[in-house]
């Protein structure tokens, strides 16, 4: 019976975990000089960049396009900000009726308050 074999001590695999390492370090460094303006970009799966919508500030139609969010919910966030002001977090979406944490977690990447 052959023992296991022994990545460890495989040059190649050695060479193939050195060469990640660097890229992850090239693409972690690029990602330190991002512009303050498109931090409030986000990419999505297909891999273009969409503007995150400002709750403070959108429209219900605008609003109705975040995911988990129909019209109701976003004639409540509109009703809201009116009654209360503008949102200081973006977390305190939850405290609206229809805004589950879950909810929050699917439209979380597209939102912003400023």
């Amino acid at each position: 019976m052959r023992p296991p074999h022994n990545l460890s001590n495989n040059t190649t695999y050695g060479i193939f975990h050195v060469l990640v390492l660097a890229g992850l370090c090239v693409v972690l460094a690029g990602c330190a000089n991002v512009p303050v303006a498109d931090r409030d970009r986000t990419i999505h799966s297909v891999g273009r960049a969409v503007d995150a919508i400002n709750i403070n500030t959108a429209s219900a139609a605008e609003l109705d396009t975040l995911p988990g969010v129909g019209l109701g919910t976003a004639m409540r966030i509109i009703e809201h900000r009116e009654r209360f002001g503008p949102f200081r977090k973006p977390e305190h979406l939850m405290l609206l009726r229809g805004v589950s944490d879950a909810r929050f977690r699917e439209m979380r990447s597209r939102i912003v308050v400023e």
